[in-house]
């Protein structure tokens, strides 16, 4: 790493060397990802170069197309090197020095939970077949909270139809050019979730002449917005709010609390590393729930009189 490179040079060099390897391999993409856009926004823009005025245009140019905390995640990347590179004397100021962070207009996001109404009546209306379809990927998440990744890199040999278990020990990694298996998010997310009968007799059926270690869902290059097409076509049929795949993740969360289940109990099912992020993620259906935990104390105290 040298004063003449390019800075997405350096940011190149200096992920390969502090962060592969380091973090894991879903973080270190958003690292790679960072460095794309570096090089369409900045192919020529030396190291040696930046300053407050040479960093601020950059981070200018890609607020342009982007919401702003997706600028302060792309600014954390970018200063992270940019402070080795002073230390290793390339930069003698620092140039995010009270910088500003911008962005486009936060996008109107879909709704983060359906209720349970709404649930059933998206649920009727999937068409599941004696073959695998993206309907049966939509029944999993909305019976079971797996994340996306996880989802995707499910086998037959992870499903133990006689205790009703799903083994979760590994992702697919959908976003790479060669994908395949990947680890999960944390150790947290190693886990095993309980299914009800009824989906565990309707995935035995489908999966019984499947690979036992090749994913259920994989045919080919996987893509999100595939799915939630998917899923946005049943929530219209059905004239329920559409609703994205990870917010069936919500949805199965906001429901097993709803239902009285505990937060710890909600925060292992997820895979969530504590349940301090259970809290802080479904806070308002927490305080909903204290609120009518509040009513009836004060009736239950109100009848000892």
């Amino acid at each position: 790493m040298t004063q003449n490179q390019t800075f997405h040079a350096y940011f190149k060099d200096w992920m390969t060397l502090y962060k592969q390897g380091a973090v894991r391999p879903v973080t270190y993409q958003k690292y790679v990802i960072t460095h794309q856009h570096l090089v369409k926004l900045a192919p020529r823009l030396k190291t040696s170069k930046l300053s407050r005025a040479t960093y601020q245009q950059l981070l200018n140019d890609f607020a342009q197309n982007h919401e702003r905390q997706t600028v302060m995640d792309f600014h954390h990347h970018l200063k992270s090197s940019i402070i080795d590179a002073m230390e290793e004397d390339i930069l003698k100021r620092d140039p995010t020095r009270k910088i500003v962070i911008k962005g486009t207009v936060q996008r109107l996001h879909k709704p983060k939970f359906l209720n349970q109404f709404e649930v059933q009546a998206l649920l009727k209306q999937l068409n599941l077949q004696d073959e695998v379809n993206w309907d049966y990927f939509i029944l999993l998440i909305t019976k079971t909270g797996l994340r996306f990744a996880e989802a995707l890199g499910l086998t037959p040999a992870d499903f133990d139809f006689e205790k009703q278990i799903i083994k979760i020990d590994k992702t697919w990694n959908y976003k790479a050019v060669q994908a395949d298996f990947a680890p999960t998010k944390n150790n947290s997310s190693v886990r095993k979730v309980q299914i009800d009968w009824q989906t565990a007799i309707r995935f035995s059926v489908i999966v019984r002449n499947l690979p036992r270690d090749e994913p259920i869902f994989v045919r080919g290059r996987v893509y999100n917005a595939t799915v939630n097409d998917r899923l946005a076509a049943l929530c219209k049929q059905v004239e329920i709010p559409v609703i994205s795949i990870h917010g069936l993740r919500h949805t199965h969360a906001s429901l097993l609390l709803y239902a009285g289940v505990s937060v710890a109990s909600v925060a292992r099912r997820l895979g969530h590393s504590n349940m301090t992020t259970t809290q802080k993620t479904y806070i308002h259906v927490i305080q909903e729930l204290e609120n009518q935990d509040n009513d009836l104390v004060m009736k239950h105290l109100a009848q000892l009189m």
